[in-house]
């Protein structure tokens, strides 16, 4: 009795700190999802607007902005100045 009970409570704070862990994972990218919209594209090709690229690349696409130059997806978005704006305004 006393070994379930044992391993019952092992079993539990295992599962505990793999909850712990995937959640610490999630927390990054608690930012990108204040805007209005969910970003549904995986790839510069697949935005729309300035917008949806910036919220891409806060979400952790890094390929966005491949020549690192500040402007993300460079078929949408045109300045560094429009990127910082919606940063600003998405809080990113």
């Amino acid at each position: 009795m006393l070994r379930m009970l044992i391993r019952q409570i092992s079993i539990f704070r295992w599962s505990c700190s793999l909850i712990l862990l995937l959640f610490a994972q999630a927390e990054p990218l608690a930012h990108a999802q204040t805007t209005s919209f969910e970003v549904a594209a995986r790839s510069c090709k697949q935005v729309s607007s300035c917008e949806e690229a910036v919220v891409l690349w806060c979400s952790g696409y890094r390929r966005a902005d491949g020549d690192n130059d500040g402007i993300p997806c460079e078929n949408v978005c045109s300045t560094v100045d429009q990127v910082n704006e919606i940063r600003r305004a998405i809080g990113c």
